[in-house]
């Protein structure tokens, strides 16, 4: 069982930067492939980006490329989120999540593989 949990949401205003941070207890943490998700007010939760075991593989929705990196340090076991060029329609509960390996890339980009959450935390972008 693979306990997460997120840390480093916050209030911040348009274009700032927040650095997320998700971390794993009770797995064998290199071995996960990890995931961000977010979900906004009213809205379905939706895919943000994912890594693979090694750091080797990044995914990305298409609305934060550019703005969004995501990493791993499997010596701490946690996977991090840097966002800058924070936009209002960013504001969300943001998720870290962990899926076995092995599965084809893009299964990754939906939250079907993911067998662990974390309890979220809150990103609010002001304008």
């Amino acid at each position: 069982q693979v306990q997460l949990v997120e840390s480093g949401g916050g209030l911040v205003q348009a274009g700032g930067s927040l650095r997320l941070s998700c971390a794993a207890s009770g797995g064998t943490f290199s071995s996960y492939v990890m995931g961000w998700f977010r979900q906004a007010p009213g809205k379905e939760r939706e895919f943000v980006s994912a890594l693979s075991w090694d750091g080797g593989i990044t995914y990305y929705t298409i609305s934060v490329k550019g703005r969004f990196t995501i990493s791993r340090d499997n010596a701490k076991n946690t996977v991090y989120l840097q966002m800058n060029s924070l936009k209002p329609e960013d504001t969300a509960v943001y998720y870290c999540a962990a899926a076995k390996s092995g599965y084809a890339r893009g299964r990754y980009l939906n939250s079907g593989p993911y067998d662990y959450w974390g309890q979220g935390t809150q990103v609010t972008v002001s304008s």
